[in-house]
């Protein structure tokens, strides 16, 4: 339903921001393995030095597709409240993971749980930061 919404209202909202005021925004990647631009939902969480974005994939076993096309291609493109960005995605690790983490905590305490499920895997936590040609 993201989707859709997100096309209805120009890039401005998805149905988790309205429904639930979660900021989801649109993520762009370049697959790993075909090449080709891939855009999905995700929770984009404001951090000091750009957004972040959590790779849960809801606690499952294996980490989200657009994980992959990151590690693979950290150049991408996000949409925040109807304005493009292009960004370059960086593993954030240490303190700066534990922060971003923190917020995460407390925008959707959901990921709390998808941590447990996930306890055979870390859950990776990327920054976007501003591309060098942004």
């Amino acid at each position: 339903i993201d989707r859709p919404v997100h096309r209805l209202t120009r890039g401005r909202h998805t149905f988790a921001s309205l429904v639930a005021g979660l900021p989801v925004v649109m993520l762009t990647t370049t697959g790993a393995r075909s090449g080709q631009p891939r855009t999905v939902p995700v929770l984009g969480i404001p951090a000091t030095d750009g957004l972040a974005v959590i790779a849960s994939n809801f606690g499952q076993s294996r980490h989200p597709g657009w994980y992959h096309n990151l590690r693979a291609h950290p150049e991408a493109e996000v949409v925040v409240e109807g304005a493009h960005r292009r960004v370059r995605a960086v593993v954030a690790d240490g303190d700066r993971r534990t922060r971003i983490w923190a917020e995460g905590l407390r925008m959707y305490p959901g990921f709390e749980q998808y941590e447990r499920r996930a306890s055979h895997r870390e859950i990776v936590v990327f920054l976007l930061e501003p591309a060098a040609d942004a």
